[in-house]
C-alpha cells in the first residue's frame, strides 16, 4: 500500500531520498559509518512523504519541498537514534539500533549530527516562518523524550498524560510536515491550521497503533521485539485501560510490571489488555482520530496528491508494521 501512496510524488521522493544520501556524506569515518548504516536500514520515510503530499496538495512541488521533506527526515531519525539509547533498544526495523550495533556515543553524537545537518538545510530555506516553526518543533519533541522518561515506571500516569506525551514525541512532527510544506507554498493560515491538524492527528493514530503493534505485533512485521514498552516501563493506553477496568489484582500486576520495567509476565499483561477492551480502546481511538484527518482532508480540493493522503490515514490504522 506504500508504494500505492507514493505513486503521486514518486519522482520528488526519489529526489528527497538522494539529498538525503549525499548529506549523510562525511569526512569523519565515524559518522560516514553511522550514516550508511541509518540509509541501508531503509524504512517507510513517513513523514518526508507527508510533507511531499502536503505540498502536492495544494500546488507544485519545489526543490525548497525537496529540502524540507529531507529535514524532516533528519530531525525523525536523530530522535530515534538518542530514544534507542535511553530506551535500551536493541531492534529496530528488524536488525540490530545503531547504539547497538556501534555503542552508545557514536548513536548520540551522530543523532547530534544529523539535528545540526537539518538545521543547515533549513538555512538554506531561506525562510524565518519554517526556521521558527521547526526550532519549536524540535524543542516540543525534546519535551515530549523528557516527560516520556519521567513518566517511564509510573503506573499512576493518566490518559490525559500520555496523550500529551504522544502529541509532542511524535505527532507534532507529523504536524510540522505538514504545515511546513503548506507554507513554503505561501498557503493561507487557515490551510496552515488545517494541514496542522491533519498531520497531528495522523501523527497521534500512527502512534496509538504503534503501541497497540507493541503488545499484539508479529516481529517479523514490526521489526521489534513485543513487549519492549513493557520493558521500558512505558505506561501506553493500552495498559492504562487495563489498569482502570481491571479487578484491583490486575491493575496491581500491571503496575508492578511498569515498575520494574519488566516483561516477564508479558503473555498474562497482553491477554488483561485484550480481555479489558484495553486494544480495542486504543484501536478505536486511532479510529477517531483517522476520522478527523479524513473530515479536514475533505476541505481540499481534489488531487491524486489528495487520495494518497487519505490512503496515508487508512494505512496509519491498517498497518501491521
Amino acid at each position: 500500500m506504500i508504494n500505492e501512496i507514493r505513486a503521486s510524488v514518486e519522482a520528488e521522493f526519489a529526489k528527497v531520498n538522494a539529498l538525503i544520501v549525499d548529506q549523510l556524506h562525511s569526512d569523519v569515518d565515524m559518522v560516514e559509518n553511522v550514516g550508511q548504516y541509518i540509509v541501508d536500514a531503509g524504512g517507510k520515510r513517513l513523514r518526508p512523504l507527508l510533507a511531499l503530499l502536503a505540498a502536492a496538495s495544494v500546488g507544485e512541488v519545489t526543490e525548497k519541498h525537496i529540502k524540507f521533506a529531507a529535514i524532516i527526515e533528519f530531525i525523525h531519525t536523530a530522535t530515534l537514534l538518542h530514544d534507542d539509547v535511553v530506551d535500551i533498544s536493541t531492534l529496530r526495523r528488524g536488525r540490530p539500533t545503531v547504539n547497538s550495533e556501534f555503542g552508545n556515543a557514536p548513536s548520540v553524537l551522530v543523532g547530534d549530527f544529523l539535528y545540526t545537518r537539518a538545521f543547515q538545510l533549513m538555512v538554506q530555506l531561506d525562510d524565518m516562518r519554517v526556521l521558527k516553526l521547526m526550532a519549536d518543533v524540535t524543542n516540543l519533541i525534546a519535551e515530549g523524550e523528557v516527560m516520556q522518561l519521567v513518566r517511564a515506571g509510573d503506573p499512576d500516569t493518566t490518559r490525559e498524560q500520555y496523550f500529551d506525551v504522544i502529541t509532542r514525541k511524535t505527532a507534532i512532527l507529523f504536524a510540522a510536515a505538514c504545515e511546513g510544506a503548506v507554507m513554503l507554498s505561501g498557503e493561507s493560515d487557515e490551510t496552515l491550521q488545517r494541514m496542522h491538524d491533519i498531520g497531528l492527528n495522523l501523527g497521534i493514530a500512527f502512534q496509538l497503533i504503534d503501541d497497540v503493534l507493541d503488545y499484539e505485533g508479529d516481529p517479523e512485521a514490526t521489526g521489534k521485539n513485543v513487549g519492549d514498552d513493557l520493558n521500558e516501563g512505558k505506561p501506553t493506553l493500552p495498559l492504562i485501560h487495563a489498569m482502570s477496568h481491571g479487578t484491583c489484582d490486575e491493575a496491581a500486576l500491571i503496575a508492578d510490571a511498569l515498575r520494574t520495567k519488566s516483561a516477564d509476565r508479558l503473555s498474562e499483561i497482553v491477554a488483561l489488555a485484550e480481555s479489558s477492551g484495553g486494544i480495542r480502546e486504543t484501536r478505536n481511538a486511532a479510529v477517531e482520530h483517522c476520522e478527523r484527518v479524513t473530515s479536514a482532508l475533505a476541505e481540499l480540493s481534489s488531487s491524486p496528491a489528495k487520495v494518497s493522503l487519505e490512503k496515508l490515514a487508512e494505512f496509519s490504522i491498517s498497518r501491521e508494521s
